[in-house]
């Protein structure tokens, strides 16, 4: 049974529900997929459901405490929100290093947690909350889950609304990272113009990588190509920044190491989000190590470059605690994977949509994004530069406020 608690300004309500591992064979291994259920009181528990898709892959929704502020305080005042912990996250069943099974076996399981998979937990989760149609917000990863909802199961859907989350229709994984690398070469452009004095104290450093010097607070040793990947942090919002404090510390110091594993990208907290990264981008496609494969010769030549949000084979042997699922990435990145969205469905789309677009998205590329976006009938796109990749978490309450407003006619 569900369990509701009081805080202040808001009643939460706990769910867990009980799924296939894989939804053609309900007969077989099953998982659990929990949502919290976020109502302002006095009212807020008969509102419509917007159910929140997470970015990632991997990662859980955002736990609420106290009054909301940001996009879930905007979004309590129309809704009640359902964060859901997509399959693998949370509080849902756990994906870890999956011992005791086969590499294959582990691959065959984990192919299971892409955006088509959680598409059918939340149509499942729908029938089983009683609910006619209900709405959708999806954050970069959750906004693919999104599109993918369009072109699976649009009758389940009031409304859909994307940040930085509208993903190609069609293309192969090697486009989308040819223009993710472009990006990334200018932000590494635009940061060192603004700290020109750390691309020289990034040499330095790569030396003392090279000769074994630094190791993380585990132990591990923080290998070059590990490094390279603090690049991510230049898609966000003052991620110059973050990245130049990080650089200004004593590379011998405690802080230097936990902050550098606090900022990598890809860890054994989260291994579906190394593990499945690229398949997201998957749709009809085997990804054989794409990021790999389609990095720009500017990165052999300048090794003060940073990387992005790409997933590279070395992360599971650099990385001790995704090492367990080492063979089964390689299986994974050989798949022939089924297409996620239906082009045909989406341009019959009758769902009312709004989008954010960021002109300067590091993550999701603008063209592809505008693409995709005028497939869609009922589609309301709005291209700004006036955010990054992380516009609902730095501005949520502005952003979703536009979305709603777009998708409802007042702009």
């Amino acid at each position: 049974m569900p369990t509701s608690v009081r805080v202040p300004g808001l009643v939460l309500t706990e769910h867990e529900f009980d799924v296939p591992l894989d939804h053609s064979k309900p007969e077989g291994e099953r998982i659990t997929v929990f949502a919290r259920e976020v109502a302002e009181p006095d009212g807020g528990e008969e509102r419509p459901f917007l159910v929140f898709l997470q970015g990632g892959p991997g990662h859980e929704a955002p736990r609420p405490a106290g009054r909301p502020s940001g996009w879930l305080g905007r979004a309590v005042r129309d809704y009640r929100v359902l964060l859901l912990d997509q399959r693998g996250t949370g509080n849902s069943t756990p994906v870890g290093t999956l011992p005791g099974r086969t590499p294959a076996e582990q691959a065959g399981y984990l192919a299971h947690f892409r955006a088509d998979s959680i598409v059918r937990d939340a149509e499942l989760i729908r029938r089983q909350l009683g609910v006619q149609r209900w709405s959708v917000l999806g954050q970069s990863f959750g906004g693919f889950t999104s599109l993918a909802y369009l072109s699976q199961a649009p009758e389940g859907l009031r409304e859909a609304f994307f940040t930085g989350g509208l993903p190609p229709v069609g293309r192969h994984p090697d486009e989308v990272y040819q223009a993710t690398y472009a990006t990334l070469l200018e932000r590494n452009r635009r940061y060192y113009r603004r700290y020109p004095g750390d691309r020289e104290r990034v040499r330095k450093l790569h030396a003392r990588l090279d000769a074994g010097e630094i190791t993380l607070p585990d132990g591990t040793p923080l290998t070059s190509r590990l490094f390279r990947q603090l690049g991510h942090v230049l898609g966000a919002s003052e991620g110059a920044e973050t990245l130049h404090y990080l650089l200004e510390r004593d590379p011998d110091s405690p802080a230097f190491a936990h902050d550098v594993a606090a900022t990598l990208p890809f860890s054994a907290r989260n291994p579906l989000y190394a593990v499945i990264h690229e398949a997201c981008y998957a749709d009809g496609h085997a990804t054989r190590w794409s990021a790999e494969r389609t990095r720009p010769a500017e990165y052999d030549d300048d090794v003060t470059l940073f990387t992005g949000e790409h997933v590279f084979p070395s992360v599971f042997t650099d990385l001790p605690g995704l090492a367990p699922l080492r063979e089964a990435a390689e299986l994974l990145a050989e798949r022939e994977w089924p297409r996620l969205y239906d082009a045909d469905v989406l341009r019959s789309c009758e769902v009312p949509c709004a989008a954010a677009i960021y002109a300067e998205d590091a993550y999701v590329d603008r063209r592809f994004s505008e693409e995709t976006a005028g497939l869609i009938p009922t589609m309301r796109p709005w291209v700004t530069n006036e955010y990054e990749h992380n516009g609902l978490r730095a501005a949520g309450e502005h952003v979703l406020a536009r979305l709603i407003d777009l998708v409802r006619g007042r702009a």
